[in-house]
């Protein structure tokens, strides 16, 4: 499993698809993966700090989990099928572990929202299948954590990549 930052959210033009994005820890690779809007709004949210009036379907699992004694260790990108990526949920209450199937973009929502930092890890060969390797020509090479890509080629390229590119 590699670790991941989760950069943002994202919307995809012309077809307003949002598209949430992680970066490979220490390396060059990124992982964008297509959301709905709902998630989209919910991670968006959550990164931002806005406060909504009623809670949001992830506020009341996490409320539920934390009320339960729950703890989310992680969360897990786990496989990739014909363009659909699959995840779990590291959960923990006092000794006992258990992962739980669930959608990356559901579960980066629920990590977002914990009081604790979550890491996020990509199976390697999702990675290797789903990874964009992106090194815009203003890279900073002494940076720690790989590459930083020139922001306004990387948008041009969200711009372009489709959902179908993720397919076998």
């Amino acid at each position: 499993m590699v670790p991941m930052t989760l950069l943002g959210v994202r919307v995809e033009m012309p077809n307003n698809q949002p598209v949430v994005l992680l970066r490979e820890e220490g390396g060059p690779r990124y992982l964008p993966i297509f959301i709905g809007i709902p998630e989209a709004t919910a991670i968006s949210y959550a990164l931002q700090g806005v406060d909504v009036p009623r809670p949001m379907t992830h506020d009341l699992f996490a409320v539920v989990m934390a009320d339960a004694g729950v703890t989310l260790e992680q969360v897990a990108i786990t496989e990739l099928h014909d363009g659909t990526f699959f995840a779990e949920l590291a959960l923990r209450r006092g000794d006992e572990q258990w992962r739980v199937s669930a959608r990356p973009s559901d579960a980066i929502a629920l990590a977002v929202r914990m009081d604790h930092t979550v890491p996020i890890l990509a199976a390697t060969d999702v990675l290797d299948e789903a990874g964009v390797l992106y090194e815009g020509d203003d890279a900073d090479e002494s940076d720690d954590e790989g590459p930083v890509p020139d922001l306004d080629e990387f948008r041009e390229f969200l711009e372009q990549v489709r959902p179908e590119d993720f397919a076998d």
